[in-house]
């Protein structure tokens, strides 16, 4: 069975785009990272979320921009706080989106 990780249902969430097994939208998951929310912050708070499923919500934002313009920089990365290039290991390579999922660290 393969599992679609951003459903939209109009009987669900108002029919906003959420992620599989968990009451949270693609949006809500946008707006964690923007404030900061690194992978491992998200796993902790939202333990039903995955971390293929948190790509895949980074994918479905990156492939509606239109609909997130907000979350994205003028470079066209999405703001905040992506996967690490070794989180992003065993993300299947359709998902290692440089810019998008993964996020070059910042230097300090």
């Amino acid at each position: 069975m393969t599992i679609k990780w951003v459903k939209s249902d109009p009987l669900v969430m108002n029919g906003e785009p959420f992620c599989y097994g968990s009451r949270l939208t693609v949006r809500q998951v946008l707006q964690a990272r923007a404030n900061g929310m690194t992978l491992v912050d998200m796993l902790k708070d939202h333990p039903e979320l995955r971390v293929v499923g948190i790509a895949e919500a980074y994918a479905f934002a990156a492939a509606n921009r239109d609909r997130y313009a907000e979350f994205f920089a003028k470079d066209g990365s999405l703001v905040g706080p992506g996967y690490t290039i070794d989180e992003a290991a065993a993300l299947p390579q359709r998902l290692r989106i440089p810019g998008v999922v993964i996020k070059a660290a910042v230097p300090a």
